[in-house]
């Protein structure tokens, strides 16, 4: 019986697998018209996978070399000569695998390769009359970058003589990684390795100006997530509605592979096959408590950047609004660690999920530094007899406990930290039985839209800032159409008042035909 899989590679036989046919029919087209390319995408985001669909795709047509990095010990990037005898050695155990013939496979195999004019030279006699298609997987897992670096503006110079028609070389180049290949040399810096000498300036500069954007989604729409529990619901006859899943978990995983997988195992091995939107958001709940590395390195990339820390900050917490530029070094970072997605008007985060798990560790680093805590005043019966959430309680308590322990000398510190505030208050109360998410593409200084899951109910809360009784009033629109959306009757408006005159906190309903707003100024 196949299951889900969260780990290494997926194979049909195995594994409930996404149907990706069409992103593979998107790749060959690439390969059958000579390309070159590079498949950079975040950890656990399906390249491995993906390579491995591809090359059974291509074998009718192409020999397949495919090689990767991952696990390849220091003394393979040594040296020119350690590299290419390395290589030389992944590329005879990779054709081991294929029908070649046992001459061609031993030929691969050659021990007087010892520098990239060599290595360039035996690649011209072995590519001579075939169609060899290279795809090297990890190729940012190199120890040294500067040997990596030589090899593929080698395959560079190659791919430019067989268009002169002055050689012969692969067919097709693919590398795939975390780190673009303009990204290496960043990276190179970051660990200091990168030292080249002038003449080497060429080889840094553009290693890789011959490869072509590779522009497949790989992340998975709901029609392609629905193709895998389609799969699934033929074996186990749940009854699930297929459509109605497989948007809810693109709603919160926006598609990331290792996320949609997660989900669906948690529900089938730990949740007793709950499909329903219930057993989803549990599933979430579950999976956000979990250690992974996927989590490992969200908030690793976190630590080690201050000015990546800082960009994430802003898009969530403090509102400041952040145009999408490529070619701002640390927005292109946040993009190669798929940490952020461009969405009008600017800088969203990529899945909801994501956002989940970076508010809770903002929530943490403050309480550890400067961000006063209010949670040990709180009292648990904001949840109901019946196992529901009380949202205007909470919101009531969070009120009076912020009167209390607040006032204007906390201004200052209030306009940076107040929503992160009222964050680390609810947590804990929902946590374990629900969670929320920042609507981070409706975030900015004036608001912020919060959805809170608990349970089988839905809230909605926008933070506001005033900016005097019209402002206010434009809010209640706001929330409205909000509310729209989301086909909710109930909203919640939660608005941080920084005057500085005196003032009662103010709590109440607001009728608005037959939609009502809880109104909460502090």
């Amino acid at each position: 019986m196949r299951r889900f899989n969260v780990t290494g590679l997926c194979t049909p036989k195995k594994h409930y697998m996404v149907d990706i046919s069409g992103k593979i029919a998107r790749i060959r087209k690439l390969i059958d018209n000579e390309s070159y390319f590079t498949i950079n995408r975040a950890r656990q985001f399906g390249k491995t996978t993906t390579l491995t669909c591809l090359e059974k795709n291509l074998s009718d047509s192409y020999i397949v070399i495919s090689i990767s990095f991952e696990g390849i010990d220091d003394g393979g990037f040594r040296s020119p000569q350690a590299f290419c005898q390395m290589f030389l050695r992944l590329i005879n155990r990779a054709l081991e695998y294929t029908d070649v013939s046992a001459d061609y496979l031993e030929s691969w195999l050659n021990n007087n390769v010892m520098n990239f004019e060599e290595l360039s030279d035996h690649i011209n006699r072995m590519c001579q009359g075939q169609k060899i298609v290279l795809m090297i997987d990890e190729v940012d897992k190199t120890s040294n970058n500067r040997v990596f670096l030589h090899f593929i503006g080698m395959l560079r110079d190659k791919f430019l003589a067989r268009e002169k028609e002055k050689g012969y070389t692969f067919h097709s180049v693919i590398l795939a990684g975390v780190y673009d290949i303009k990204n290496i040399k960043w990276k190179m810096l970051t660990e200091g390795t990168y030292l080249p000498a002038a003449a080497e300036n060429k080889i840094y500069n553009s290693p890789w100006n011959i490869a072509v954007n590779f522009n497949v989604d790989m992340s998975f729409n709901p029609s392609e997530i629905a193709s895998m529990l389609t799969a699934y619901e033929n074996d186990h006859h749940t009854g699930m509605d297929i459509t109605v899943i497989a948007d809810e978990i693109y709603k919160y995983s926006s598609g990331y592979p290792f996320l949609v997988s997660a989900i669906c195992q948690i529900i089938d091995e730990i949740l007793n096959k709950d499909w329903t939107l219930l057993g989803v958001r549990q599933a979430i709940s579950l999976l956000l408590k979990e250690k992974n590395t996927l989590f490992d390195d969200l908030t690793k990339n976190l630590e080690n950047n201050e000015k990546l820390y800082a960009l994430i900050y802003d898009i969530l917490i403090t509102g400041r609004e952040r145009t999408y530029d490529i070619g701002n070094p640390t927005i292109e970072t946040a993009v190669m660690y798929g940490i952020i997605k461009e969405s009008q008007p600017g800088i969203a985060i990529a899945n909801k999920i994501f956002e989940i798990k970076i508010c809770n560790y903002f929530i943490t680093k403050d309480e550890e530094s400067s961000l006063r805590q209010i949670t040990n005043v709180l009292q648990y019966d904001v949840i109901k007899p019946d196992s529901r959430f009380d949202m205007e309680l909470c919101l009531r308590k969070f009120a009076l406990h912020y009167a209390e322990l607040f006032n204007e000398e906390d201004v200052k510190f209030l306009e940076i930290h107040g929503r992160l505030l009222f964050l680390s208050y609810l947590r804990p109360l929902i946590n374990g039985q629900g969670f929320y998410h920042i609507e981070s593409q409706f975030t900015d200084r004036r608001r912020m839209d919060i959805v809170v899951d608990f349970g089988c109910d839905q809230f909605i809360i926008e933070l506001k800032v005033w900016y005097g009784e019209a402002e206010h009033n434009k809010a209640y629109d706001q929330l409205l159409g909000y509310m729209d959306t989301k086909r909710a009757s109930l909203g919640y408006l939660l608005t941080f008042d920084f005057r500085k005159e005196p003032k009662i906190p103010r709590t109440e309903w607001v009728v608005f035909g037959d939609r009502r707003i809880f109104d909460v100024v502090i």
